[in-house]
C-alpha cells in the first residue's frame, strides 16, 4: 500500500502541472463563451471589442507565468512596428510562448497571431479562445493576408515534433520546413528569433522511442504527454530582426534564422 501510494504520489506530482495548465485553458474559454452571451457580441474575434476580455487573460498568466516561473521578456525593442514573423522554438508545453503573448498584450496591446499544428484546432471546446487570442491553421495565403493587414505573425517551424522529440539539448527539429521563409520572402518583412531558456528544464517528454515517433508520423497526434512543470526561472529572448534581402535563397535565409 506505501509503494503504491508513493507511485501515484509521483505520477501526480509529473502531471499535476500539465493537467492544471489545460484545466485553465479550458476555463478561460468557458469565461469568454459567457462574456460573449451576455454582452451579446457578434464581432470578429480579432476585433478591438475583444480588446477587454484578451486584458483579463492576458492579467492573469502573467500573474501565473510570474509567480510560478519568474517570468522575464528580453529583447521586445527589437520587435518591428511593422509586420514581421516571429520564429521560435517549441518546447514540450508552448507555456512560455503563452507567457510572451500575454505580456506583450500587456505592454504593447499587440496581438500576435499565432501559427498551430492542425491539431489543435480538433481539440474541442477551444474555437472562441482560438479566435480571440488569433490562433490561425496558418496556410500561405492566411499568413500573408495578416502580414499584410500589419500583424505579427508567430510560428515554431519544429511544431509538435520538436516539442515531442527535441530534448535538454535543445535541437532544432525542423525537417525540411521552408515555408517561413518563403512566407517572409513574399511579403517582404524580417524574421525575428525567439527563444526560452530553461522551457526543456520546466517541462519534459518521455525520451524518444521508436513506436511513439512511428505512431505520430503516421496519425500525426501527439500521444505522448507531456510531464514536470517544476518552478524554474524562465527567460524569454528576443533577437534582432533578420531584414528582408531581396538577394537571399529560401534556404539561405532558413540556415540564417
Amino acid at each position: 500500500v506505501v509503494i503504491a501510494s508513493l507511485t501515484m504520489s509521483a505520477i501526480l506530482f509529473f502531471f499535476i502541472v500539465p493537467l492544471t495548465i489545460l484545466f485553465f485553458i479550458y476555463l478561460t474559454n468557458i469565461l469568454l463563451v459567457m462574456h460573449q452571451r451576455n454582452s451579446e457580441i457578434e464581432a470578429d474575434p480579432l476585433s478591438d471589442v475583444w480588446d477587454s476580455a484578451r486584458k483579463t487573460i492576458a492579467s492573469f498568466w502573467d500573474v501565473y507565468a510570474r509567480i510560478w516561473h519568474g517570468y522575464e521578456l528580453h529583447g521586445v525593442e527589437n520587435l518591428p512596428e511593422g509586420p514581421g514573423i516571429l520564429v521560435y522554438y517549441h518546447g514540450a508545453i508552448p507555456i512560455d510562448y503563452l507567457y510572451f503573448l500575454s505580456r506583450l498584450f500587456l505592454w504593447k496591446k499587440r496581438l500576435c497571431l499565432s501559427v498551430a499544428d492542425h491539431f489543435v484546432f480538433r481539440l474541442p471546446g477551444l474555437k472562441l479562445l482560438l479566435g480571440v487570442t488569433g490562433v490561425m491553421p496558418g496556410t500561405r495565403e492566411e499568413c500573408l493576408i495578416a502580414l499584410r493587414n500589419g500583424y505579427l505573425v508567430s510560428i515554431s517551424p519544429g511544431g509538435v515534433r520538436e516539442a515531442l522529440f527535441s530534448d535538454e539539448s535543445y535541437q532544432l527539429v525542423w525537417g525540411n520546413r521552408k515555408g517561413f521563409a518563403r512566407v517572409a520572402l513574399d511579403a517582404k518583412v524580417p524574421i525575428i528569433p525567439m527563444y526560452t531558456q530553461n522551457v526543456r528544464e520546466g517541462y519534459r517528454m518521455l525520451k524518444e522511442r521508436r513506436f511513439f515517433r512511428q505512431l505520430y508520423e503516421s496519425t500525426r497526434l501527439p500521444f505522448t504527454p507531456p510531464y514536470g512543470g517544476l518552478p524554474v526561472k524562465f527567460r524569454t529572448y528576443i533577437g534582432e530582426p533578420i531584414p528582408y534581402d531581396p538577394n537571399i535563397t529560401t534556404d539561405e535565409l532558413v540556415e540564417k534564422v
